[in-house]
């Protein structure tokens, strides 16, 4: 009879246990729908541009859409279609779409440190599916613990509006003038803004820091020893020299994280 009272009683508890991760999760991805709508909105926009690339390419509408749903970064993507276009092979294209998109290597590190311990292998990878500049920062910001719902939330968004507007941008970008339709990468901007601003008003060393990037990115542009490199090389080193620095400079506590447990 004891025994009977206690496997009910446990029961009960994993049921409510269940329940309450079951509510987390909902939670937590609707909060990453709520806040990977702009970014939808901002890629629709920023991908319509890719379409003069994709015709240049030769390659239909859907194929573009398709590239897009399948690798979501702008810059690799301009890079593997003019490489398509220029007739390069398939292990060239694969090399520069690596180096183009080597800055996402770091942004996946930094978010695996974000992960509560022990959680499953599946969310890390499917979390890396998606890692793009928006959707990093977000996440990042997210207080305490990441939950992998969050991020599949934004991504529930954010990768069909960046499909969806590659494919736009090859069916309808003939009709609008190249100004009007370059124009609208400006959105991209705002998004970065929206970004970074939240936290940089929290935080000084972030304000600080953020400005600090600004000026390095500027100067190293500028500068005769950087100037030749790629932009995307000048981003990865600025990273790792500026975040770098500031892990040294300014730790950050760990017990000040949320031990929230994630799963």
């Amino acid at each position: 009879m004891c025994d009977d009272m206690t496997a009910g009683t446990i029961n009960k508890n994993t049921g409510i246990r269940d329940r309450q991760m079951a509510s987390t999760r909902r939670q937590a991805f609707r909060d990453g729908v709520r806040d990977g709508m702009p970014i939808a909105l901002g890629y629709l926009a920023v991908s319509f541009t890719l379409g003069t690339a994709i015709q240049k390419a030769g390659m239909t509408a859907f194929q573009g859409m398709l590239a897009s749903l399948l690798n979501n970064a702008s810059a690799g993507e301009y890079v593997g279609f003019a490489l398509i276009a220029a007739g390069a092979s398939y292990w060239e294209v694969a090399l520069l779409t690596l180096i183009t998109n080597a800055r996402y290597l770091l942004m996946s590190c930094a978010l695996s440190q974000k992960f509560a311990p022990g959680a499953p292998l599946i969310h890390r990878l499917l979390v890396g599916y998606d890692v793009t500049d928006e959707i990093f920062g977000i996440s990042i910001a997210r207080p305490g613990y990441l939950n992998p719902y969050y991020n599949y939330g934004a991504m529930a968004v954010a990768m069909p509006g960046w499909a969806l507007g590659t494919w736009l941008g090859v069916v309808v970008g003939n009709v609008l003038p190249l100004r009007a339709a370059s124009a609208l990468s400006v959105a991209l901007y705002g998004m970065f803004l929206a970004v970074i601003i939240p936290p940089a008003r929290n935080d000084k060393v972030v304000a600080g820091l953020v400005l600090l990037s600004f000026a390095a990115s500027f100067l190293s542009v500028h500068l005769p020893a950087l100037a030749g490199i790629s932009g995307g090389t000048r981003t990865i080193l600025l990273t790792v020299v500026i975040a770098g620095a500031a892990a040294v400079l300014f730790p950050i506590d760990r017990d000040e994280v949320s031990d929230k447990e994630v799963q």
